[in-house]
Order: structure tokens, then sequence, then C-alpha cells
């Protein structure tokens, strides 16, 4: 099993920080990869009926558990998952527990509400240029065409299959639990458009006819794509000057794999490479921020610096 070290260190901070931590990222990032990886645990996965029944009686559970590591993978298939994490965090704070589940339940105001304050929050990234170390493959253009989604990462080849599968799977599992959203082929067709513009000006009504949906419902399904972490909106630095374009935020999707699945480029050429480059540097900064707040600097002359870090100073 591979140690992704940078990670467990994260873990390892944030258990200093306080007793629960909600562990998030889109499907397939190698959360419960990782949960397994953390020594002296308890695991369980909330997927399976049995562990489910364990917890219908909260406070039993921890009570069995107190001052043991606890794992509690795909936590969001219960019927009340923030309960058993707020009894944690305000009666039982001996007992370690790290929660992970999907994007979605992070998005549900609900959930944050009702742990603000009880938790420490952990975005598990693509992966970043240590996690290539632990794997013992830093070739970046492999990095690059296969995306940072260990399964996707690891294979040798990549198939349409695999794709499809994840975007069905994000549909039905992500999408549709908070959402309820309808049109699927629409969400969808934008979703893809965005991978394969990913990095550019973003303008709703340029999607809104292909789309075959309104330009409100496009800025609808923009906001679903961010809150699920499947897009980055990078919004404009200004310093107040006349020259500046302050409007216009750019997109970018979450995986550089799914950008070239979708763009069509099976092998890279060398001009592919300065906005997949570019793309890392984000999911790097925001890994190591554990942050989104990131914009862009750019003038009606064309002059641009892609990423500014604002730094706030007390």
């Amino acid at each position: 099993m591979v140690t992704r070290h940078f990670w467990m260190e994260r873990i390892k901070r944030a258990w200093e920080h306080r007793s629960v931590i909600w562990l998030s990222g889109v499907r397939r990032a190698g959360k419960t990869y990782l949960c397994k990886g953390i020594p002296k645990t308890e695991y369980f996965d909330c997927e399976l009926p049995g562990t489910r029944r364990m917890m219908e009686d909260p406070q039993a559970f921890l009570e069995d558990l107190r001052g043991k590591r606890i794992i509690l993978d795909e936590i969001h298939r219960l019927n009340n998952p923030s309960e058993i994490l707020k009894i944690a965090a305000d009666h039982y704070p001996e007992t370690k527990i790290l929660a992970t589940g999907s994007s979605t339940l992070g998005a549900s105001s609900k959930f944050r509400d009702t742990l603000t304050g009880r938790k420490s929050e952990l975005w598990l990234t693509p992966m970043i240029l240590e996690d290539l170390k632990d794997f013992k493959k830093t070739a970046l253009p492999h990095r690059f065409l296969h995306g940072g989604l260990p399964p996707f990462f690891l294979s040798e080849k990549l198939s349409d299959r695999d794709f499809h599968e994840w975007m069905d799977a994000y549909w039905a599992k992500d999408i549709q639990e908070l959402f309820r959203l309808e049109r699927r082929y629409s969400f969808l067709k934008f979703t893809e458009l965005l991978m394969t513009q990913s990095g550019g000006i973003f303008e709703a009504n340029k999607f809104a006819r292909p789309c075959e949906v309104s330009r409100t419902t496009v800025a609808n399904y923009l906001s679903a794509l961010e809150a699920t972490y499947i897009v980055h909106v990078v919004r404009p630095f200004s310093t107040h000057r006349s020259t500046e374009i302050i409007s216009a935020p750019k997109v970018y999707v979450f995986d550089t794999g799914f950008m070239c699945y979708y763009r069509g480029w099976h092998e890279l050429r060398r001009e592919d490479f300065g906005i997949l480059w570019e793309h890392l540097v984000l999911n790097e900064i925001q890994a190591h921020l554990q942050s989104r707040k990131v914009m862009y600097w750019r003038d009606k002359r064309g002059h641009e610096v892609d990423f500014v870090l604002i730094r706030v100073c007390v």
C-alpha cells in the first residue's frame, strides 16, 4: 500500500487541532484508500447495511469506541450524518473521528451549520507532485494525460468506459442527491463543454444555446459544479484601474485527465503543456493552501497573471 505522506501529515495535524475531521473530495480521489492506510484505526464502511444499523444509536456506538481513532467512510449514507459527528465532537473529544463522503454533503447548509467550529476540514485534491513521488511515477506527461485520480493515474490504458462510468456516477450520486436537477443531457453537455474549454474566460450566453437551456440555468449548473469541486471559478483581481478586466471569470475543471479526454488528446504535443501546467499549478495551490480563494489578473491590452493570491494581514 502506498503511503501518501503529504496527506497523512495533514490528517495528523488536523487531529491535533480538533477531534473530528471532514475529508472531502471528488469521487475516486482516493479518500477510502487514504483512510485504510492510517494505522491503529477502527474502519467502518457506512455503505454497508450492517454498519448503518450499528450506528442507529450514536451514543452507544461512540461509547464502545471511546478514546479510539475511528474512520467513518461514506458517512453520507447515514440518515443523519451530522448527528453522530456533533455528538462525538461535543461529548467524546478524546475520540478521534475522520469522516469521508460525497463532496455534496459538505455543500449542504445543514451540515455546515450543525458542525461549525466542531470539525477540521481537509480537501483531498487530485494528486499533487508529492503524491507522484510516493507512487514512484514522477513523469509529468503521464500525470497530465491520465490526470490525478489514482485509479486513472495508475491505469496503463484509459478507456471511454472509465470516463463515462465516472460521469454517470457523479450525476446519479452527487448531483441528483443534493441538487435535484433535471435535464441530464443538458447538464452533462454543459460539463463536457467546460472540460473542452477549461482555463478560458467564461461567458454564460455561449453555453445556453448548445445546452438548450436558459442563461439562468447555465448559472445554476455552474454553481452545482463548483459546489462539488468539479470546476473552480477563478475571478478577476483588480487594482481599480480602468484598463483592467474586472467582470469575466475563468473556469478550470478539476482534473487534467478529464480535460485531455474531452478534448480528444490521446498524445500530448508541445503546445498542450502550457494549459496543462496551468491546471497543475492551480491544483498545487489549492492542495497546499486548502483554499479556493485564487484570482487572476488581466488587462485590456492582453497582459495577464495566471493566479493571484490575496494575503490578508491582521
